[in-house]
Formats: C-alpha cells, structure tokens, sequence
C-alpha cells in the first residue's frame, strides 16, 4: 500500500504543476495581458502530453490489481477511489501509439497559431450612434438584439458573417482535417465521434437519438413562432439580423432601466447568498469588461482545483470572465447573466470533495453537459418573475413593474424553442462537417453547409449568431461539445420541476445551495451526469422538461409567473448574513478595481462606483 500511495500522492503533485502553469499562461494570453504565445503553446504542450501518457494506465491497473487483492479498509478503500478515479481520467486522455501522439502535436501548433493570429483581427460595425467602430463578438451580439436601427444591426451580423469567413481563410479547415487526422489514428470514425465518446461516454448515435427527440417534439412550435413574428412585425421580421431584436429587443430596451451593469454584482452576492451557496475558501479572480486583445468569450477555468489533499482541504483557485460594455443597450443583463452562469460554475468546482484533482477539473472525464447544467440552472434564475420582482429595481429603487414581466414573457415565450434549436444546430452542423473528405472541405462548402443546416434547423436563411463564428469551434477543448449546452438545458428544467414540485419556488430558496452541492457537486466526475441527476432527482435524464417548456403557451407561462410573483411577496426576504466564503478579486485586466477584503458590501459599492466613474 505504501508503493501505491506515493505514486497516487506524486501524481497529484506532478498534475497541479503542469495544470497550474498551463492555466496561469491560458489566463494572461486570452485576458490580453500576456504576449508569451510560445510559453503558453509549450505549457500547453506540456500538459496534452502528461494527460496523454499511455504508460500510466499500466501503472495504475497494476497499483489498482494489488490493492483489490488486499484486505478492505478505510485507507485502502479511499486510495482505491483516488487510483480509479485516475485510470478513468487517463482512459479519456491518454495516447499510447507514438503517431497519434504526433498528430497531437502537430494539432495543438495548429490551434495556437490561429489562436494568435485570431487576436489581430477586428470586426467592425455600425454602433448606436451609427459610427463604424471596431467589436468584439459579444458587442456584435448585443448589437442585434438591442439596436433600433435596421442598417446598424445588419452591419452587426455582416461583421458575423466576415469573422466566418476569416477563420475558414485562416487555418480552421486545417484544424479540422488534422483534428480528424489524431482522431482516426486512435480508431475513431473522426473527431466528433472521438470527442463525444470521451467527453460524454455515448456514441454519436446515441446523442442524436436525444437530439433528434427533441427536434421533433420542438419542430412545430418553431415554425408557428416565427409565422407568428412575421404576422406581427412584417416578413422582414425574421431576416437574420432583424430576429434577435423583433423577438426581444424592445424589451430588452425595457428591461436595461432595471438591470444597470453597476448593480449586477451586488446582485449576484445576494441571490447567491440566499440560495445558501458557500464556495468552500475558494480564492476567485472576475475579469468582467470587453477590452482590446481579451478573449471574446465568457469561460471560467481553474488554476487550482479544489480537493481533499491527503485528507487537508485544498481550496480552488478560479477565473472567470465577461465581456461587458456598461454604456451598451443589455450589457447590465448580459453582464449578469455571466455573473450566474460562471459563478455557477464556479461554485461547482469549488465544491468537489474528492481526494485527488483529476475529480474537480472541467476537462474529460468530465461531461461538459453535466458541468454546463450546474451554471445553467443558476442563470436560469434570471428569468423568473419571482426572482425579477425581488432584484431587478431603477436607480430609485422602484421594482420591475409586473406588466414589462408579461410584455418579456409574450416576447421571449414564443420564440423559447428558437432559442434552444439555436444550441441543437451546432451538433448537426459538426457533425456533418467532421464526415466530410479533405478535398470536400473548402470555405465555400462549410459555408454552405452551416447555411443549410441552419435553414432546416431554425427555419430562416441564416442564424443570427452564424455558426462558424461561434468561438467553441476554435479550440479542440470545446469542438463538437457545443451538445452539452442542451443536454444541460434538459438537465436543468428536470432540476427546476423537482425543485418546484418539492419546494414551490427556487427565487432565494435556501435548500437549493445545500442540495446542490450534496448532490451534483461533491462528487466530481466520479458519477456520470445520469447518476448525479438520480441521486438529487430520483429518475434518469428525461429530455421531455424541456421540450414541454418550450411548447407553453405564453399564457401559461404568465399564470405560472403571476402565481411565483403572489407567493414570494408571502415569503419574508432572508436578512440573515450568510457569507459566501470566496476570496473574490475584480479586475480590468492587471488593474485591480475592488476585492473583498473588507466585506462584500463594500466591495460591491467599489466596484458600481468605479463602472459609474468609468462609464458615466
């Protein structure tokens, strides 16, 4: 036991290292404060290759075949937990065949050179003054959702159009066939079917049994929303760069009154704090506004993860970031949408209490769709009426009248399994692409690849966020997962109705923090996704929530909300302090703007006074 417990101990040891300097490097080159490409390309380098270490499968199964022939106890048990747990997360990673291996490398200096040469090129467009300006992705976004203009939203969603076809002139196809290239030489049909075998332990096949479920079941209300928008708003109404604003963007105009950037903090600690959410000591650097040379979009990752080093708590250490723009139109909500979707990731990874680090880090063996459920169900919180009539207040304090709740409700409602279908074209589109010969691989046959799919699966000529510009296509960590975001969204409504069917509400309900962590978070990826939603649910991954939240009525959904809006003003607001527990750091790039240091309160109030500063 004692050989077995060194090696499980220097294992540890030997990853935080590599995982460590990989992800300080990661954070410096995609904040924009760091130009070490070649560090960042050899760090990262360094890391596929210790994760890819066939040898060590042989290792650990002849460490795990002794310790099984040893008499149980509670030290060999939990070293037995540990060691498998390792196997588990080798057998997703590890390479044993010296061409794969080479492949790999080969694949990485491919990503790393778009990666840097991908910095340099700035979109432009027509902002809300009408002047041409350079813009990040997000601002493109926001653009078309919230511009009243016509001409300056079609500039937003040309310049979509442009980084499409950039990253197609400029090494993505290459990236894609040399993806195909590491993914056959392990015995893979191509890099989709290799990624979703390790990424969700299924079979393409079987993930779009679940897909093409849900398509049928959302087809038709699909349809009917977008006759419905054209009868109201005209034909052009569902024209790509017109949609996104004709199904919210009045609203979202409303809205903004409510939900200004420099409150979304504030907000965000408070909400969190009442659903009883402690970050275990986690230590947690926020990066939250756009900035020239800064990734272009949201993520957290962790330098440290978190867990029981030799049975001494190790807290996490954890990134998050945003791309907000406080004198935009929608900034203030989308800014705090990134607060709960990443501060729900983070809290999950915060929480892991496994007793090595291979359980607590957001790459295979853990599934993106179980990790995505836990941030998506905090964000989910946002549209609630309930919630919306407890935090969303003017800059006099007077709260969100229930009348702009149902105008959102009749605005986003019909248009809900728009929304999610949105999600569900990206898995069609890759994989259909990831079939394709390298002589069929050309900028003009993506192009009109993702232009077909996108007609089948949305039902207009083209997506308002155009499918090779979605950035998760870039990186072979986020390539052909972008299904884990709507396997997650299942997830996340058969949470929400065991929630509501036990509890009756989710808005600052305090059994919601405690479950969650029991339950989803500290066991890792040692459960499957399926065994975690059993373990807090009581049944299996059921897509039907969803695809039945998407076809109510919006008078369904307005009774619902009227009913959550009656029974909070019953329920008394928790006052009682409850500390969240986190080091928190807000920075603009390597400028600190506030920390928690002296409370959060006063953190809060550095942080909104510095936006106000700032910002105006």
């Amino acid at each position: 036991m004692h050989l077995a417990h060194s090696y499980f101990s220097q294992l540890n040891h030997d990853y935080l290292a590599v995982h460590h300097q990989k992800e300080t490097l990661f954070w410096d080159t995609y904040m924009g404060i760091g130009e070490d490409h070649e560090g960042f390309a050899a760090a990262e380098k360094q890391y596929k290759q210790f994760i890819a270490n066939g040898q060590r499968l042989g290792e650990l199964r002849a460490h795990i075949q002794r310790l099984e022939q040893q008499a149980p106890s509670a030290e060999r048990d939990e070293l037995l937990v540990g060691l498998r747990g390792w196997y588990s997360f080798f057998d997703c990673n590890a390479i044993e065949n010296t061409s794969a291996q080479a492949e790999l490398e080969r694949l990485i200096e491919l990503e790393a050179e778009l990666f840097a040469r991908r910095k340099h090129f700035k979109p432009t467009h027509l902002d809300g003054s009408g002047e041409p300006v350079e813009a990040s992705l997000g601002a493109l976004l926001t653009n078309l959702a919230t511009n009243e203009v016509e001409e300056q939203r079609l500039s937003s969603h040309q310049a979509l159009l442009g980084v499409e076809q950039w990253v197609l002139e400029h090494g993505l196809i290459a990236i894609i066939q040399q993806r195909n290239r590491f993914a056959r030489s392990l015995g893979y049909r191509n890099y989709f079917d290799y990624k979703v075998q390790k990424s969700e332990r299924m079979t393409p096949e079987q993930l779009f049994a679940i897909l093409d479920r849900f398509e049928v079941q959302t087809r038709d209300v699909n349809q009917r929303s977008l006759e419905q928008l054209k009868a109201q708003r005209g034909a052009s109404a569902t024209a790509p760069h017109n949609v996104r604003f004709f199904s919210s963007g009045d609203v979202n105009r409303k809205l903004d009154a409510y939900m200004p950037f420099a409150s979304a903090l504030s907000r965000w600690i408070r909400s969190f704090q009442r659903l009883r959410i402690d970050f275990s000591g986690a230590n947690l650097t926020l990066d939250l506004l756009e900035r020239t040379g800064k990734y272009e979009n949201g993520f957290m990752h962790g330098p440290v993860p978190a867990f029981l080093n030799a049975g001494q708590w190790q807290p996490a250490t954890i990134n998050f970031t945003s791309l907000a723009k406080p004198d935009q139109v929608g900034s203030g909500l989308n800014g705090l949408n990134t607060l709960f979707h990443e501060g729900g990731h983070a809290a999950h990874f915060a929480n892991i209490r496994q007793n090595a680090p291979c359980f607590s880090q957001e790459f295979a063996p853990t599934s993106m769709a179980y990790a995505e459920t836990q941030s998506m169900f905090c964000d989910s919180l946002l549209d609630d009426a309930d919630w919306l009539t407890r935090y969303a207040t003017d800059p006099q304090g007077a709260p969100i009248p229930a009348s702009l709740i149902h105008e959102m409700i009749v605005a986003k409602q019909p248009m809900r399994a728009f929304g999610e279908r949105h999600i569900l074209l990206v898995p069609y589109f890759e994989w259909a692409c990831y079939q394709l010969t390298d002589e069929q691989m050309t900028p003009a046959a993506l192009t009109t690849l993702a232009r077909e799919v996108e007609q089948r699966i949305l039902g207009i000529a083209a997506s308002p966020r155009p499918t090779l510009a979605i950035p998760h296509l870039l990186s072979q960590e986020s390539a052909c997962s972008y299904h884990g975001y709507l396997l997650a969204l299942m997830a996340v409504e058969q949470t929400r109705a065991f929630f509501l069917q036990r509890d009756g509400y989710l808005t600052d309900n305090p059994a919601i923090g405690p479950d969650l962590a029991r339950h989803y978070w500290q066991p890792g990826n040692r459960l499957t996704h399926d065994e975690t939603l059993r373990s807090l649910t009581g049944e299996g991954f059921n897509p039907d929530y969803l695809a039945n939240v998407c076809n109510l009525s919006e008078e369904a959904c307005w009774q619902a909300a009227q009913a959550s809006i009656a029974a909070a003003a019953s329920r008394p607001i928790l006052t009682d302090e409850f500390a969240l527990n986190a080091h928190i750091r807000l920075v603009h790039g390597s400028e600190l703007i506030a920390d928690n240091q002296e409370g959060d309160a006063q953190m809060c109030e550095q942080f909104a006074a510095w936006i106000q500063y700032h910002y105006g």
